[in-house]
């Protein structure tokens, strides 16, 4: 098995995290992330009616609350969870606060895809959580790129979407800090490019 270059980058960040979510500006950093995907789902989100969020693992921000917010306030809205798949990618289910969910090989929760109550969806809108994030210019467009775990399942699952729902908005979120200059790490062939990146000093795309 080959070696992932990338590896001692990911766990240095992983735990540059832990300290930062100890640190005491954390809660008002955190606090701003999430005004500012509220902002973004009040603003050029309003259209979305499907978001797919993730169960928070290593210090992850918890969506959660905010989206459920979200979702009561019209009924056409839906929130949705990832079920890792043996292929690598990912398939997406209805999710609601209350549901019985299984823990993973990961550890990850994921929604029961025997639950007939809660039927798959492809999602407008995929949160991706980002262990770090550079940008790069190309033909005078600014792109962000993420850099996840290592395992490709979201890279995998933007792929296939860009044949069945070529519109889904994936939205990259994390914080300011995370952002890695090219000599750390530059996008790599099979990465796809962020439609959004959110941090707490706001919306980037």
């Amino acid at each position: 098995m080959p070696i992932d270059p990338f590896q001692q980058l990911r766990k240095d960040l992983l735990a540059q995290r832990i300290t930062f979510t100890r640190s005491k500006q954390y809660i008002d950093i955190k606090d701003r992330l999430i005004s500012a995907l509220n902002q973004f789902l009040l603003g050029p989100g309003a259209v979305i009616e499907s978001i797919a969020l993730y169960s928070p693992i290593r210090n992850e921000v918890d969506f959660r609350p905010a989206l459920i917010h979200w979702a009561q306030q019209t009924k056409s809205r839906k929130l949705a969870l990832p079920l890792g798949l043996a292929n690598k990618q990912l398939d997406f289910y209805e999710w609601q606060s209350g549901d019985a969910l299984i823990k993973n090989n990961f550890g990850i929760l994921e929604p029961d895809p025997l639950n007939l109550n809660r039927p798959k969806l492809d999602p407008d809108c995929i949160l991706l959580p980002v262990v770090g994030w550079s940008k790069s210019t190309e033909n005078g467009i600014e792109r962000y790129w993420r850099l996840g775990y290592g395992g490709g399942f979201f890279d995998r699952t933007l792929l296939a979407l860009q044949n069945n729902k070529p519109n889904t908005i994936n939205i990259g979120v994390g914080f300011d800090w995370q952002e890695l200059e090219p000599t750390q790490w530059a996008r790599q062939p099979h990465d796809q490019a962020l439609t959004v990146l959110l941090t707490e000093s706001g919306v980037h795309q």
